[in-house]
């Protein structure tokens, strides 16, 4: 008999959580296990800020998925660009650029999400994400290089545009790229004489009321507070109009001379959802609480891409929020409940309480609310990174980023630029692949060509 195929779409928390505890609970005669991903490696996106900062290296957030001698599973080294549920058909876009096609008998659909973004003039040119280890590598070499810049630069106009940067975004990913970057120009502007440190301005804008609503409103404010009372410029109920290469307009009528707009306005299930032609909510794929799509025979979702019943909460509708600690569960009970499937034994829903939330400001910075319990402040600092430290996969990773903890706190940073995509303007579209998606009539089609030439 032919052993059931098992493709995983995604190498994120979910997708590898649900990998790694098929591994060790079937055994090779059970299933062929396969894992689909650009990258061969795990990116522990919370500490991403950390890495643009120059506090962690980029290796220290990429957990390699070859380490384990354990490691059995095949990975395919491209991305899912189509679904044909019907043909139980995944359509690949390797790292070469070329299309293939990986047939499956279970599907786990864990592909993530990609930057929200908005029909907003200019935007798709000229901003910049945080979704990335590649994005947070460019953004910091980019701020490096405004420095440099306007160092060099004679025109006074010109120094102050470059010195003017603007993140648009008031969630975890916004407001800790904000706090870490604006410490990285506080800290390098020392190295720069000839440069006036009142010249450097960095604004957090959204459309939001409040900073990190889903903290409360008393860690929003503390949260607020430190941003301000380090120079940042927070403008909340505000978003942008347009933007260019010069300006960056907000829709209250302010022009800021810009030359850096860092877009972290929320995030949107991956493109691939919409090849499925399932129901979704909100963009995510619409799911029951076992996380098996309706209608579509051996697909599961989970993840930012899924609308995974909460039921943990007592309101009906609840939805889980896209976060990790989530993410990391539902991986877990999706591959309990395949392995219940292919034994012939009763699977189970997904209910996770949730254990809080963290936010790592930078320095002595922090607010966090572990349990409930609300911190700020140094304590909400230490709890945020020990959070993280001890959610890190591998003991390799856990001791690259307490080394690298160490030695920023003891040696600082070099500022040194890597010259990553110098002679371009890296945009969302490059970063994310967001252009390489197929339509449902393509994913046919494609399938329907690569039968004939094969067949």
């Amino acid at each position: 008999m032919t052993r059931p195929r098992i493709l995983v779409v995604g190498a994120g928390f979910a997708g590898v959580a649900c990998v790694r505890r098929l591994e060790r609970r079937l055994t090779s005669r059970e299933a062929q296990i396969s894992l689909l991903s650009p990258f061969s490696y795990q990116l522990y996106l919370p500490l991403l800020p950390q890495v643009a900062a120059g506090v962690l290296t980029p290796q220290s957030v990429a957990l390699s998925l070859r380490r384990s001698e354990r490691h059995r599973t095949r990975i395919i080294p491209g991305g899912a660009v189509g679904v044909d549920a019907k043909a139980k058909v995944c359509v690949v876009r390797t790292i070469t650029g070329e299309h293939t096609v990986e047939p499956y008998d279970h599907l786990v659909l864990a592909p993530g999400s990609v930057t929200r973004t908005f029909d907003i003039p200019g935007l798709g040119e000229h901003a910049r994400g945080m979704k990335t280890l590649a994005e947070a590598v460019y953004i910091r070499d980019h701020v490096i290089a405004q420095l440099d810049l306007a160092d060099a630069s004679q025109d006074e106009a010109e120094r102050a545009a470059r010195l003017q940067f603007v993140v648009v975004g008031g969630g975890y990913a916004g407001t800790e790229t904000a706090a870490c970057l604006q410490r990285l120009t506080h800290n390098a502007i020392k190295r720069y004489p000839r440069l006036d440190p009142k010249l450097i301005k960095w604004h957090l804008v959204d459309i939001a009321p409040a900073l990190m609503p889903e903290l409360g409103e008393k860690l929003g404010r503390a949260a607020l507070d430190i941003l301000r009372r380090r120079g940042i410029e927070v403008s909340l109920g505000v978003s942008v109009a347009s933007v260019d290469a010069d300006n960056v307009t907000l829709t209250d009528g302010r022009v800021l001379p810009s030359r850096t707009l860092i877009w972290t306005a929320g995030v949107a299930a991956s493109p691939l959802i919409g090849t499925l032609g399932a129901e979704t909510h909100r963009g995510r794929l619409v799911v029951g609480a076992d996380m098996v799509v309706p209608g579509l025979d051996g697909v599961h979702a989970l993840g930012d891409a899924a609308a995974v019943p909460d039921l943990a909460k007592k309101e009906d509708g609840a939805i889980c929020p896209p976060t990790a600690q989530h993410a990391q569960r539902q991986g877990r009970q999706v591959a309990d409940n395949l392995v219940a499937t292919l034994r012939g034994e009763q699977t189970y829903p997904y209910v996770h309480k949730d254990l809080g939330l963290v936010v790592d400001l930078g320095g002595k910075d922090g607010v966090s609310k572990p349990l409930g319990v609300e911190l700020h402040g140094m304590p909400a600092q230490a709890v945020a990174r020990a959070y993280h430290w001890a959610a890190l996969r591998t003991n390799v990773a856990k001791a690259r980023v307490m080394t690298n903890w160490l030695l920023n706190a003891v040696a600082g940073d070099d500022f040194v630029r890597t010259g990553f995509l110098a002679s371009k303007s890296g945009t969302l579209a490059d970063f994310e692949y967001t252009e390489a998606y197929l339509t449902p009539e393509q994913v046919r089609k494609h399938i329907a060509s690569l039968r004939t030439t094969h067949g």
